[in-house]
């Protein structure tokens, strides 16, 4: 129940972030990272929607930002270090 709770809840963040991030490669997602003002832009396969590790940071972005984040884009408040950890072992 968890799962299809996050899965719906990423569909429900990228849906309002996916019109209004500027084009990313098909197949990716762009997301901004960072617990700052000066958030980094990274480029995500979005395969990595259906991933535990990613869809936490997904939910901690819901938290922070819930579903409509003035920036425009979907933003990952963590520090850069973690998400790119998180990235790494999901492309293992």
């Amino acid at each position: 129940m968890a799962l299809v709770r996050s899965l719906f809840s990423a569909k429900k963040i990228l849906a309002g972030s996916l019109a209004r991030t500027s084009k990313a490669p098909k197949g990716f997602l762009a997301v901004y990272v960072g617990e700052s003002q000066k958030r980094q832009r990274h480029l995500v396969p979005v395969s990595f929607l259906n991933q535990p590790s990613f869809q936490a940071l997904l939910s901690k972005a819901e938290e922070e930002f819930g579903f409509d984040h003035p920036m425009g884009g979907l933003t990952i408040p963590c520090p850069e270090d973690t998400f790119l950890t998180v990235t790494s072992r999901i492309q293992g």
